[in-house]
């Protein structure tokens, strides 16, 4: 279906009263994000993404890329959409003005991610990899390097990949065998890479692939792997794309959702290796690399949201469609049923919980690069570290029970493939998994950001949502009573969970057992906060009156803000009790009888 809208009304509360785009608007180098700017690409993005990217959504998942002549065809009209993508300026948006970009605040690109993932995850993923493989090449590369490759990829003239895993390594990079042979002032690589995201495809007259690989002289494991850039097109002396280098995709995955974006088995070095240039430092790639994954860690996140907003807006649509069932002697709609209205305001709170924790988290990245006060960036960026796990697991967690409600709210027609309600659904599935699987992110959260500083940086999380707490407390809405009480609740849950981990944070089976209930509680609690703030903030817009809009907006946050904290937030007691019940029978049976 392409009948997705942007949710603006919800992004522009979470972007100006709980992200504070004006605050970020004022960094240094932000001067050009004015109110009237920001509206401005908004609205525009809105009707871009409606118009142009969402009619793909269907088209990518019934009508799959394919390979012909050695070279990934995509689906049809991806073509085109990417063309003007790129020709609207919105891969630049918040890139550097020194290779063309346009230097807006981070943050704002974030809601205009939000917008390409929902009208089409398949379509978005092509230009979120471009801009993974900008920020490592911006951070790590050299200057010819730079100023060869960035300038292009920023335009979106050429697009970027992210190549780490094979066949016998999966998630254990270490296990990384593709190997980079030194020759002159380039290196020719030899392997195989698989699941490689837009490995191939001819929107572009080129693709820069980032790879991982050994140099011959490497060290074993982790510590000898090296970062490698590696065109499509070798350049000409110009700059332009030249000869064809020796990578290629070899085949393409059968998947069980995302079929419009082409996952690729890139093959290097088929005949005389496959030219490449070195990225950093030798034996550094994998730190290198996580320049680039760190983010699109939360790039995924936001794709759970974006999804899941695509899901409830369509099941929203059909319940008010579907008539079924009658009240007092009328037909009446789906609506009206109470178990509907249940799995809708489930939707509905998630998507704005999850937003406005993907928003405010992505407002750190901008006050870590910007802010002149060293203490508050470094600050920002630990926020940024501790975050990162929780968004992308709790988010892609949630996307697939939200993703799944809307297929129950169609009833049978969910599981019809017409309805696309199924879509969302198998689409969804594979972000729990990709960028680090949400187990991989739960040991992240439990052992490098909360065991490895002492909970230092948790504590300073737990201190600002102990000040909501408080000023939740002798509030007179009756609202914000039960938002209060059952906050606080949560964050108790929190502290206990956490005093418990670091207890205990000298036994390794212990804390890996329990790390993803722990990622879990973490992720409730802090969507809970989140709209613990919406609802003070609406609480506050209402006591000084507005517009009829307004007021309607901040009195429906109200009310979702409370459905959260009375539906969603309950789940805390349930992870903490599985938490601290341990490892005891997690690890109770031996391997060959579980």
């Amino acid at each position: 279906m392409s009948d997705y809208q942007a949710p603006l009304q919800d992004m522009r509360f979470v972007l100006h009263e709980l992200a504070q785009m004006e605050e970020i608007a004022a960094l240094p180098g932000y001067e050009e994000a004015t109110p009237d700017l920001v509206q401005a690409i908004l609205d525009e993005s809105a009707r871009f993404h409606a118009g142009v990217i969402a009619p793909l959504n269907r088209v990518g998942d019934t009508r799959h890329p394919h390979i012909a002549e050695r070279e990934v065809k995509p689906s049809p009209g991806f073509g085109d959409a990417y063309r003007q993508y790129a020709q609207a300026g919105w891969n630049g948006l918040a890139k550097s003005p020194a290779y063309g970009g346009q230097g807006l605040p981070h943050l704002l690109s974030v809601a205009v991610i939000e917008m390409t993932q929902s009208a089409s995850i398949a379509f978005s993923l092509c230009p979120m990899l471009t801009q993974g493989a900008i920020n490592a090449l911006e951070a790590h590369g050299s200057a010819a390097l730079k100023d060869r490759y960035l300038e292009p990829m920023i335009s979106g003239r050429w697009t970027g990949t992210m190549n780490l895993t094979e066949p016998q390594a999966g998630s254990d990079l270490a296990a990384v065998a593709c190997r980079a042979e030194p020759d002159g002032d380039h290196y020719r690589l030899y392997g195989q890479k698989i699941f490689i995201t837009w490995g191939d495809h001819d929107m572009t007259e080129n693709i820069v692939h980032l790879v991982l690989a050994r140099t011959p002289d490497a060290p074993p494991g982790a510590a000898g792997i090296s970062l490698f850039l590696v065109p499509k097109y070798r350049l000409n002396a110009d700059g332009g794309p030249g000869p064809r280098n020796d990578v290629y995709a070899t085949a393409l995955e059968h998947k069980l959702g995302i079929h419009g974006s082409p996952t690729c088995v890139m093959t290097y070095g088929e005949s005389e290796g496959a030219v490449g240039y070195l990225v950093g430092e030798e034996n550094r790639g994998l730190a290198h690399m996580f320049t680039m994954m760190n983010i699109a860690r939360l790039d995924v996140g936001l794709q759970g949201l974006a999804v899941s907003e695509r899901a409830y807006q369509q099941a929203r649509a059909f319940a008010r469609e579907r008539v079924q069932g009658s009240r007092a002697g009328q037909r009446i709609t789906i609506i009206h049923h109470p178990d509907v209205r249940r799995m809708l305001m489930l939707m509905r709170a998630g998507c704005e919980a999850m937003r406005a924790l993907a928003y405010t988290t992505q407002a750190c990245v901008d006050r870590a690069s910007r802010h002149p006060d060293a203490a508050v960036a470094a600050a920002s960026q630990a926020r940024v570290d501790l975050m990162t796990p929780i968004v992308k697991g709790w988010l892609t967690e949630m996307a697939n029970e939200l993703t799944s409600l809307g297929v129950q709210i169609h009833g049978g027609m969910g599981f019809i493939e017409e309805t696309g309600a199924a879509q969302h659904y198998r689409d969804a599935r594979i972000l729990a998994i990709y960028e680090g699987t949400n187990g991989i992110q739960a040991l992240d959260l439990i052992g490098r950001k909360l065991v490895r500083d002492g909970g230092r940086s948790m504590a300073a999380l737990l201190a600002e949502m102990t000040e909501t707490r408080g000023e939740l407390q002798g509030q007179s809405s009756p609202e914000l009573q039960i938002i209060g009480e059952r906050f606080g609740t949560a964050l108790d849950h929190l502290h206990k969970g956490v005093e418990w981990v670091l207890e205990r944070a000298d036994d390794k089976q212990i804390t890996d057992s329990v790390a993803f209930d722990l990622l879990m509680l973490a992720g409730y609690t802090c969507g809970g906060w989140q709209m613990a703030r919406a609802a003070l903030t609406a609480q506050r817009r209402l006591q000084q009156g507005g517009g009829n809009d307004d007021e309607a907006l901040y009195r429906d946050k109200l009310v979702s803000a409370r459905f959260y904290a009375e539906h969603l937030l309950p789940r805390t007691a349930a992870h903490l009790g599985c938490l601290q019940a341990g490892a005891d029978a997690i690890l109770g049976l031996p391997g060959d009888r579980i």
